[in-house]
């Protein structure tokens, strides 16, 4: 596996917060990923959807590294109806749900699965193996060095498995282990 390689990060931006405060957004600015409407998100790529029953693997490595890895960009306030109504809208892409990891942003700090945008692309791509462009995207942020301490152990055997089974049960032993089963 060449760490060379790049993924593709698509932004899809359905509402939100402040555009100044959107982590997605600023790696659109950084030129670490593009923001694209639910049209030109092309067929085949990976789109992290907390509603699907799916859970990411290092087996969609390929799939994100041919067709791009997609977030929706919009506020935790809203909830997933705003997630839900553009994944409606796409049609032939992998819709994949991060396996159990905690926030390490400052405003849900510690609070498992309510990661912003930008560490759910982060998490994605380190759990499919591109690391380097995973600690990239976390060095935007003051909080990307305390995103990665919290989660280094889960993401590091989650990374290690490659299919979602394996995946499964290490989440499982983390969902037992911090009481949340």
């Amino acid at each position: 596996m060449s760490e060379s390689m790049k993924a593709r990060v698509c932004v899809i931006r359905v509402w939100g917060d402040n555009p100044k405060l959107s982590t997605a957004l600023k790696l659109v600015r950084h030129g670490l990923a593009i923001k694209v409407s639910p049209e030109e998100v092309p067929r085949g790529a990976v789109i992290l959807d907390p509603t699907s029953r799916t859970v990411l693997a290092p087996v969609d490595r390929g799939s994100v590294l041919k067709s791009g890895l997609v977030v929706i960009d919009s506020s935790w306030n809203r909830g997933v109806d705003d997630i839900t109504a553009v994944v409606r809208r796409l049609g032939g892409c992998r819709r994949r749900i991060l396996p159990l990891l905690r926030a390490g942003n400052p405003v849900n700090y510690a609070v498992f699965t309510k990661l912003s945008s930008a560490e759910a692309i982060a998490a994605a791509l380190y759990i499919i193996g591109l690391k380097k462009q995973a600690l990239e995207v976390l060095s935007k942020f003051k909080w990307g060095k305390t995103f990665l301490n919290l989660n280094k152990e889960m993401l590091e055997e989650y990374s290690n498995t490659f299919t979602r089974e394996e995946v499964l049960r290490i989440q499982e032993k983390y969902l037992r282990k911090y009481g949340l089963t």
